[in-house]
């Protein structure tokens, strides 16, 4: 068994924080420090999620990677953690699928209310070479119109960082909960179906593809992957024992959350 030591510990964790600045300045520089502070809170609060987890259930897992990009519209590739260790069983890989998205859905939804009562409602350019358009998921849609109303013809809402960063938290969470592979939707999958799960797998596979095909081009290097890697998902230790009642209804809870947070064509430039 490995001592740790605060030398070590400390060099381990050196490329986290590296990595953890980076990426803010990255999306500093994309889209601004509110931008950066809002949306570095939300992929730290769904990574530290899982992190919390795993060490509940006394799974081997990483401290977050945050991925940089200095390239517009996000600043960055979003941030994961690694897990090292085998999952005991069902009820922990629910939990620890499921407290990822919870917690960044937690942050996401008060980003987006701030952010839309900062945001300016505004006429459609008549020149729109330079409007990026952001499709609008079925809840982000219905906090906007509780703060707006109906909008007329020809006007748009142009939105604040703190309200982009909600947006983008939205969509980190819709496609966390896909549910396919070794996803956080696919943890769940499996812990609620177990092995039958790569039924659903093989169709959320399917259905991705099309809407990458079909209607927005942009999913395509996300959709080999899934293609690639989608199809299995590791057994947790026991896979008898089932999942109790509180846990099935939260499995519905998220599924619904998914389809209400996902949109099919996320940017129409």
């Amino acid at each position: 068994m490995e001592q740790v030591t605060s030398e070590n510990f400390f060099s381990k964790a050196r490329i986290h924080v590296l990595l953890f600045i980076a990426t803010f300045l990255t999306t500093y520089y994309v889209n601004g420090l509110w931008y950066s502070v809002t949306i570095m809170t939300i992929l730290l609060s769904h990574e530290l999620g899982h992190f919390f987890m795993c060490r509940k259930y006394r799974v081997a897992a990483t401290m977050p990677y945050f991925l940089p990009l200095p390239l517009p519209p996000f600043g960055t590739f979003g941030a994961v953690i690694k897990m090292k260790g085998l999952i005991p069983d069902k009820k922990a890989l629910f939990d620890i699928g499921a407290a990822g998205p919870l917690m960044g859905l937690f942050f996401s939804i008060p980003a987006i209310i701030i952010g839309l009562n900062l945001s300016d409602v505004r006429p459609v350019p008549s020149d729109t070479s330079d409007y990026l358009g952001l499709g609008e998921p079925i809840l982000f849609s219905c906090i906007s119109k509780l703060i707006f109303g109906q909008l007329p013809d020809g006007m748009d809402i142009y939105l604040h960082p703190v309200a982009f960063a909600g947006w983008a938290g939205l969509f980190v969470t819709a496609l966390n909960l896909l549910p396919i592979g070794q996803l956080d939707g696919g943890h769940i999958v499996y812990a609620l179906l177990g092995k039958k799960s790569a039924i659903v797998y093989r169709i959320g596979i399917f259905i991705f593809c099309i809407i990458a095909i079909l209607l927005y081009p942009g999913w395509m290097v996300f959709a080999i992957l899934l293609l690639i890697f989608g199809f299995r998902h590791p057994a947790p230790i026991d896979e008898i024992t089932h999942l109790d009642r509180k846990r099935k209804i939260l499995g519905i809870i998220l599924f619904i959350i998914f389809l209400t947070s996902f949109t099919p064509v996320p940017l129409k430039l």
